[in-house]
């Protein structure tokens, strides 16, 4: 199972918005009803988006740090190469996870700072299978960055690259 356009776009508004912003202003947007939106918001704190519940709202905490889940999607080869790209243009890879249709949600830890990161990850991923092959070579990663800028660039690096899903 992959997050819908809806939940990447929910993540995206609660994030760059100031104040919480309401189930039904949400479903609004969206042609949906206000329970879908709630669904929605359950799925995406099962992937571990801290979403904030308030009587105003949702809202997720920006002020601690500058996050973002990217989809990604590429074959075993490109592992060294997705994440050296992250990690070139400033960002932090938090954790890869994956949604499995039995299991659910399953996540690693990661906190990759470095080239030197990245390379003692790939060099302990011989000894094992890489998470995205349970799921079609599909998977999530929560990166940080010091700014949107950030961010932005990173994003923009790996959509050229073919990564993005």
């Amino acid at each position: 199972m992959k997050l819908s356009e809806r939940q990447k776009e929910i993540i995206n508004i609660l994030q760059t918005s100031k104040n919480p912003i309401s189930g039904e202003a949400l479903g609004d947007r969206f042609g949906v009803s206000r329970q879908i939106i709630v669904k929605d918001i359950g799925v995406l704190k099962a992937f571990g988006i801290e979403i904030i519940s308030t009587n105003k709202g949702y809202k997720i905490d920006n002020s601690k740090k500058l996050t973002r889940i990217i989809e990604s999607k590429h074959e075993d080869s490109a592992i060294k190469d997705e994440l050296n790209t992250i990690v070139d243009n400033g960002g932090v890879i938090i954790d890869v996870f994956i949604n499995h249709p039995v299991y659910g949600v399953i996540r690693k830890d990661l906190n990759i700072r470095s080239r030197n990161g990245v390379s003692n990850f790939v060099k302990n991923m011989t000894i094992s299978t890489p998470l995205k092959n349970l799921t079609d070579n599909v998977h999530y990663h929560t990166i940080s960055a010091k700014n949107s800028e950030s961010l932005e660039s990173i994003e923009k690096a790996l959509r050229e690259k073919g990564y993005l899903n």
